[in-house]
Protein backbone atom coordinates (compact mmCIF):
# COMPACT_ATOMS: atom_id res chain seq x y z
CA UNK A 1 0.00 0.00 0.00
CA UNK A 2 0.74 3.29 -0.78
CA UNK A 3 2.49 5.64 2.62
CA UNK A 4 -0.09 8.48 2.16
CA UNK A 5 -2.39 5.60 4.02
CA UNK A 6 -2.12 3.83 6.51
CA UNK A 7 -4.48 0.99 4.44
CA UNK A 8 -3.29 -2.51 5.12
CA UNK A 9 -6.15 -4.05 3.68
CA UNK A 10 -7.82 -5.63 6.68
CA UNK A 11 -11.01 -3.37 5.75
CA UNK A 12 -13.45 -4.24 8.74
CA UNK A 13 -15.37 -1.95 11.47
CA UNK A 14 -15.54 -2.50 14.93
CA UNK A 15 -18.87 -2.03 15.63
CA UNK A 16 -18.64 -0.95 19.35
CA UNK A 17 -15.49 2.34 18.27
CA UNK A 18 -16.45 2.41 14.93
CA UNK A 19 -13.08 2.25 13.88
CA UNK A 20 -11.71 0.30 10.95
CA UNK A 21 -9.71 -2.88 12.52
CA UNK A 22 -7.30 -2.73 9.83
CA UNK A 23 -5.97 1.01 9.48
CA UNK A 24 -7.76 2.91 12.70
CA UNK A 25 -9.78 5.21 10.66
CA UNK A 26 -13.36 6.15 10.80
CA UNK A 27 -15.74 5.75 7.79
CA UNK A 28 -16.07 9.56 6.96
CA UNK A 29 -12.33 9.84 7.04
CA UNK A 30 -11.43 6.37 4.95
CA UNK A 31 -14.79 7.87 2.46
CA UNK A 32 -13.23 11.39 1.98
CA UNK A 33 -9.17 10.01 2.00
CA UNK A 34 -8.38 11.37 -1.64
CA UNK A 35 -9.94 14.22 -1.60
CA UNK A 36 -8.35 15.63 2.05
CA UNK A 37 -4.90 17.74 1.40
CA UNK A 38 -1.84 15.26 2.24
CA UNK A 39 -1.39 17.48 5.77
CA UNK A 40 -4.99 16.65 7.01
CA UNK A 41 -4.21 12.97 5.97
CA UNK A 42 -0.69 12.81 7.45
CA UNK A 43 -1.87 14.33 10.14
CA UNK A 44 -4.62 11.68 10.49
CA UNK A 45 -2.61 8.95 10.25
CA UNK A 46 -0.03 10.56 12.82
CA UNK A 47 -2.64 9.80 15.76
CA UNK A 48 -3.68 6.72 14.34
CA UNK A 49 -1.91 4.25 16.75
CA UNK A 50 -2.99 6.13 20.17
CA UNK A 51 -6.16 5.85 18.92
CA UNK A 52 -6.46 2.56 18.27
CA UNK A 53 -4.79 2.13 21.13
CA UNK A 54 -7.03 4.30 23.34
CA UNK A 55 -10.05 2.08 21.84
CA UNK A 56 -8.41 -1.23 23.09
CA UNK A 57 -7.97 -2.53 19.20
CA UNK A 58 -4.39 -4.19 18.56
CA UNK A 59 -3.12 -3.36 15.48
CA UNK A 60 -3.21 -6.16 12.90
CA UNK A 61 -0.72 -7.07 9.82
CA UNK A 62 -1.07 -6.35 6.89
CA UNK A 63 -3.41 -8.86 4.44
CA UNK A 64 -1.35 -8.94 0.32
CA UNK A 65 -3.81 -7.97 -2.06
CA UNK A 66 -5.60 -10.64 -3.49
CA UNK A 67 -5.48 -9.10 -6.86
CA UNK A 68 -1.55 -9.49 -6.73
CA UNK A 69 -1.26 -13.20 -5.19
CA UNK A 70 -3.98 -14.53 -7.09
CA UNK A 71 -3.31 -17.88 -9.54
CA UNK A 72 -1.25 -16.56 -12.69
CA UNK A 73 -3.87 -16.97 -15.63
CA UNK A 74 -1.14 -16.56 -18.24
CA UNK A 75 1.14 -19.45 -16.90
CA UNK A 76 -1.60 -21.56 -16.29
CA UNK A 77 -2.88 -20.95 -20.09
CA UNK A 78 0.50 -21.78 -21.05
CA UNK A 79 0.89 -24.75 -19.35
CA UNK A 80 -2.41 -26.13 -20.56
CA UNK A 81 -1.35 -25.06 -24.29
CA UNK A 82 1.82 -26.40 -23.84
CA UNK A 83 1.57 -29.32 -21.75
CA UNK A 84 4.87 -28.25 -20.26
CA UNK A 85 6.34 -25.64 -17.32
CA UNK A 86 5.38 -21.98 -17.92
Amino acid sequence: MSKETPCIAVCMMDPRTKLCFGCGRTLPEIARWHKMERAERLAVMEGLAARMTDAGLAPMAPQPDPRLTGPRIGRTIGRAIDGGAP
